[in-house]
């Protein structure tokens, strides 16, 4: 992990460690990633440093203000358009991330054809997986 850790900081990348906030803050890492069922709140009484990130993500206005609880500086918010078991939809999105306090980032089948209603929401950023891999030359 320490070369991860020493690659990432040579090219500047930030670097997390999902679900061990101790791990991260011993190995000296730029962050912590809190998955939504992770519902611990022993976290808060480390002494973390200024530039220690946590992340975290949520599917439901519970889960949002959970996430508030444990100190997460951003949140991650799905699933937008993909249609699984969490999926939100444009308009539940929008009321969900208008309740956050935090910054929220959207997650779930973004993708090139559903790009411009994003526009529409007020978020800090968008991850995903299918938007940004790269085609195979045909």
């Amino acid at each position: 992990m320490l070369k991860i850790k020493y690659f990432c900081r040579k090219n500047n990348y930030k670097f997390f460690l999902a679900n061990n906030i101790k791990l991260a803050l011993n190995l000296g890492l730029d962050g912590a990633y809190l998955p939504s069922f992770n519902k611990k709140l022993n976290h808060i009484a480390y002494s973390l440093k200024k530039d220690f990130i946590l992340l975290g993500s949520a599917h439901n206005l519970k889960e949002i203000k959970l996430k508030e609880k444990q100190k997460v500086k951003m949140i991650f918010l799905s699933s937008l358009f993909k249609k699984n078991k969490n999926y939100l939809g444009l308009n539940k999105f929008k009321k969900l991330s208008e309740r956050c306090q935090i910054d929220v980032i959207a997650l779930g089948g973004i993708s090139r054809n559903n790009l411009k209603k994003i526009s529409l929401l007020n978020i800090a950023g968008l991850a995903g997986i299918t938007y940004f891999k790269k085609k195979a030359p045909y």
